[in-house]
């Protein structure tokens, strides 16, 4: 019986890994599409956290929040924030930056 119990926390802990490899790969997708939208070069992209959260708007859902960086001129990076809510975009932060 315990053999069933070590089959499922490993088949979850290889879910989780495979599902936030998943919201990376939106998230990667999302700011790529933001910074051609914006004419910005896209540098580089970090996750920061991510967590289950509960509200009564959303209900249970994925927060996670990533970091990425960005050039507005081909010269400085600058680094900016992005939330994801499941799989959609909950809120972009960035500095100002300088523009060509």
């Amino acid at each position: 019986m315990e053999n069933i119990y070590y089959l499922l926390i490993v088949g979850l802990v290889f879910w989780y890994f495979i599902h936030l490899r998943k919201i990376s790969e939106y998230a990667r997708n999302h700011i790529n599409q933001y910074c051609n939208t914006e004419s910005l070069q896209f540098i580089s992209l970090a996750r920061k956290s991510s967590r289950i959260r509960f509200n009564k708007q959303y209900g249970p859902h994925w927060m996670s929040i990533f970091e990425f960086e960005f050039s507005g001129d081909g010269e400085s990076s600058y680094l900016g924030e992005m939330q994801l809510r499941g799989y959609k975009v909950d809120n972009v932060n960035m500095p100002p930056y300088k523009i060509n």
